[in-house]
C-alpha cells in the first residue's frame, strides 16, 4: 500500500468512520483535488482492508470509510496506534450514531487544520475518541462511574521557543441532549476533578481511613484538561440560546460552583471558522465574555 493509504487506514482505526471529505482535510490538505485519495481508499476497500457506505448530503452522496477486521488487524500489527476493541461494521456505519461520529471527526479536523495554519503541533493521529475514566461521585455513594469524553485531544501550543502542551475533554452536541443531560456531564467532570482515591486498607486494620493524597486523574495527566464542549446541529441563534441555558444550569450546581474545572463552549461552525485560538469560547461558569481555547490556568511545559 502506498503511504497515503497506510495514512488514511491509520486514521479510519482511531476514528471509526470517516467521510472522503474528512480524509481529504486530514491526510491529503496539499492536494488540490481528492482523485489520488480515492484511488487509495478504493485500493484499500478491494484488499478487503476498507468498507464503505453513502450518505445523502445536500442532494449528493458522501462515501463513509472504515476498517473492516482484516484492515484493523494490519493497523495493530504495525504497532504503532494504542489498540482499540472497537470494530465497525455496515450496521453500525449507518446507525443512529453515524452523524455524532462524523461532527467528533469534524471538530478535531478543525484544530488540525488551525495548527497547520499557525505552524502548531496537531495532527489526524493526536485525538482519541470515547477514553474511560473511572470515578466516584459523594452525590451517589457506592457505585462506580464512569466518565467517557466523546475525544481527548492533545496539542502543542508553539510561540517563539516555548512549547506548551494543551490537552482537552472535548464534548460534542448535536442538539440530541437536553440543556438538563448536558448540565449533567458538566457535573461528572467536576465530579472526576475532584474524586482522589482512598488508599487500601489492611485487612483486619481498625481507626479512621486513611486519606487518598493524590486526585486519580494525575496518574493519566500533568494538568486536569480544559473541557471544550462544541454544539451544532442547529441555527447559530438556538445554539446561543443553548449556551445561555447551560450557563444557567451550571451557576445553580454547588458542585461546579466550588470546582476548579476550566470549560467552554462553542459552535461547530465558529471554530472551524475561526479556530481555537480565537475568542470563540464562552466560559460554562462565571463572566460570559468570550475567550480562546487557553482558558485560565497552569500549563504542563514540554521543552
Amino acid at each position: 500500500m502506498g503511504q497515503v493509504a497506510q495514512q488514511a487506514a491509520q486514521v479510519l482505526y482511531q476514528h471509526r468512520l470517516v467521510s472522503t471529505r474528512q480524509l481529504h482535510r486530514l491526510v491529503t490538505p496539499h492536494h488540490t483535488r481528492t482523485e489520488y485519495l480515492r484511488r487509495q481508499l478504493h485500493t484499500l476497500r478491494e484488499a478487503g482492508f476498507a468498507g464503505v457506505v453513502g450518505r445523502r448530503t445536500t442532494g449528493q452522496t458522501e462515501l463513509l470509510w472504515w476498517l473492516t477486521e482484516k484492515g484493523a488487524q494490519a493497523v495493530e500489527a504495525v504497532g504503532l496506534l494504542q489498540q482499540r476493541p472497537y470494530r465497525m461494521s455496515p450496521e453500525a456505519a449507518l446507525g443512529p450514531l453515524q452523524e455524532h461520529t462524523l461532527a467528533v471527526v469534524d471538530t478535531g479536523a478543525a484544530f488540525v487544520e488551525h495548527a497547520r495554519r499557525l505552524d502548531h503541533e496537531c495532527g489526524p493521529l493526536d485525538w482519541s475518541p470515547e477514553i474511560a475514566h473511572y470515578y466516584r461521585d459523594e452525590a451517589r455513594p457506592g457505585e462506580e462511574l464512569c466518565l467517557v469524553p466523546d475525544a481527548v485531544l492533545n496539542y502543542v501550543h508553539t510561540e517563539a521557543r516555548q512549547r506548551t502542551l494543551l490537552t482537552f475533554f472535548i464534548e460534542v452536541d448535536r442538539t440530541q441532549m437536553t440543556i438538563a443531560r448536558l448540565a449533567q456531564k458538566l457535573h461528572a467532570y467536576a465530579a472526576y476533578h475532584a474524586y482522589a482515591p482512598q488508599p487500601p486498607t489492611a485487612k483486619g486494620a481498625r481507626g479512621p481511613r486513611r486519606q487518598a493524597t493524590m486526585p486519580a486523574w494525575r496518574s493519566r495527566y500533568p494538568v486536569f484538561p480544559r473541557l471544550l464542549m462544541v454544539l451544532t446541529g442547529a441555527s447559530e441563534e438556538r445554539l446561543a440560546r443553548r449556551i445561555a441555558d447551560l450557563r444557567s444550569l451550571a451557576a445553580s450546581d454547588p458542585v461546579l460552583a466550588t470546582t476548579a474545572l476550566r470549560a467552554g463552549v462553542t459552535t461547530l461552525n465558529q471554530l472551524r471558522a475561526r479556530g481555537p485560538f480565537e475568542q470563540v469560547f464562552t466560559p460554562v461558569l462565571g463572566n460570559a465574555e468570550p475567550v480562546n481555547a487557553w482558558l485560565p490556568g497552569p500549563l504542563a511545559s514540554v521543552s
